[in-house]
C-alpha cells in the first residue's frame, strides 16, 4: 500500500521500547473516553514504553493494513510482533492490566 508512511511500520519493528498504538477517530465517543487513559498510561510507562495515535479517517492504509473494524482499538507491538490487540473503550485499570501482562 502506498499509503502506509514507512515511518510507522519503523516505529514498530525497530523501536527499542514496545509500541502502544491508539486507533481512533476525531468523531467517535469512546475514542474522546480513551484518549486521557492513554495520555495518563503514556506518562505513567514513560520510558517503558512508546506511545502513538493514529486517526484511522487520515491514516485508512494503517487502518486497512491492521484490520481496524471497530474504534477504539488499542495495540501494542514490539520489534514488528503483535503483543496485544484491544478493541472497545476500555478504562484505566482494565488497560494497565493488559498493558502489564504483555511487557
Amino acid at each position: 500500500m502506498s499509503e502506509l508512511p514507512g515511518k510507522f511500520e519503523e516505529l514498530i519493528r525497530i523501536n527499542d521500547l514496545p509500541v502502544l498504538v491508539d486507533f481512533y477517530a476525531d468523531w467517535c465517543g469512546p475514542c474522546k473516553m480513551v484518549s486521557p487513559v492513554i495520555a495518563r498510561l503514556a506518562k505513567e510507562y514513560r520510558g517503558r514504553i512508546t506511545t502513538v495515535k493514529i486517526n484511522t479517517e487520515k491514516k485508512p492504509g494503517i487502518a486497512a493494513r491492521y484490520s481496524i473494524q471497530s474504534i477504539p482499538t488499542i495495540m501494542m507491538f514490539h520489534k514488528g510482533k503483535q503483543l496485544m490487540r484491544l478493541e472497545g473503550a476500555y478504562p484505566y485499570e482494565a488497560l494497565r492490566t493488559e498493558i502489564e501482562k504483555v511487557l
